[in-house]
């Protein structure tokens, strides 16, 4: 007779996209978890996946045992979970994925109110700009910018937020501050290389017309972060996300021709597509959205 702890642990491993991975959030050693599933293979008489160094790749029959049982899994884990201790309390490890740049303007302060609040949850942060498969990474929700739908994805979006443009007193100082989008072209800029050692921005102005510059600098930089810091440093003119008023108020960036932005860029918050997403998810999904919510209208309130 099947276990059909076994076939759990297969679903799980599907999950996490490793026998090391499964076993790290399971509580199991690695090998047992292996044997576990070759247990499984031998008694299904099917081979479930193929294993290499570095992932674990699912064959025909391993993608409809997946498809049948997955559900099933989740729903008598979900039982479970209704019954433990007569109440659901959020409890586990959140994995995140964010931009490097993402603490920036997001409080570290915010994140030690939420695990105050749940004292059972951990969570464990992957800053990067780079897109990353949050299932073959294990990933539970990502938080990004300009975020597509996918087949096995659930794509929520956070708000609209603007970009615009900062720059040090120091450099204004030494510089002068451009009077229109076309004195751009005649300032130190601050952008992300792409093959080519300038950028163009497209600005929309008060009346929401749009104008195109070509800007080049000295510095270019492939995270956000980096280009702020260089900002504040003094090292030229940012387009940037406007989020958080702490550089603003503490005066080390002013904000350059604010009547002109790049709109619509949206962050979006992104987790692997399931029926049931796990309470601590949840809650840490719904504490961000509510934080971001309130600090982009309290940028908006500050730059009026």
């Amino acid at each position: 007779m099947l276990d059909l702890n076994d076939i759990g642990l297969f679903v799980q491993v599907v999950r996490f996209g490793s026998f090391a991975e499964a076993g790290r959030r399971l509580g199991i050693p690695a090998n047992t978890v292996s044997r576990r599933i070759q247990e499984l293979e031998e008694q299904l008489g099917a081979r479930l996946m193929q294993r290499s160094t570095r992932k674990l790749k699912l064959t025909d029959a391993g993608h409809e045992l997946y498809g049948n049982s997955a559900a099933a899994v989740d729903g008598l884990q979900q039982a479970g979970e209704d019954l433990m201790a007569g109440a659901r309390v959020p409890r586990g490890l959140i994995r995140v994925a964010m931009p490097a740049d993402f603490f920036d303007f997001y409080k570290m302060e915010w994140v030690a109110e939420f695990l105050a609040a749940y004292p059972e949850v951990r969570i464990e942060f992957a800053l990067s700009d780079a897109t990353v498969d949050l299932i073959e990474e294990g990933i539970d929700v990502a938080f990004r910018g300009n975020a597509t739908r996918g087949p096995n994805y659930v794509v929520r979006k956070i708000q609209t937020r603007s970009i615009g443009l900062v720059a040090s007193p120091s450099y204004l100082a030494a510089r002068g501050t451009p009077a229109t989008v076309q004195d751009l072209a005649h300032h130190d800029c601050l952008f992300v290389p792409q093959a080519r050692d300038y950028a163009t921005w497209r600005l929309q102005g008060p009346d929401g017309a749009e104008e195109e510059v070509t800007v080049t600098g000295r510095v270019m930089a492939n995270t956000a972060q980096a280009i702020r810091k260089a900002a504040m440093a003094g090292l030229g003119i940012a387009l940037t996300p406007i989020l958080g008023t702490a550089d603003f108020a503490a005066g080390r960036l002013v904000p350059v021709l604010p009547q002109y932005m790049r709109r619509n860029l949206g962050m979006s918050v992104v987790y692997p597509n399931r029926a049931h997403l796990p309470l601590a998810v949840s809650a840490f999904i719904d504490s961000v959205v509510g934080r971001l919510r309130a600090e982009i209208l309290s940028m908006q309130q500050g730059l009026r």
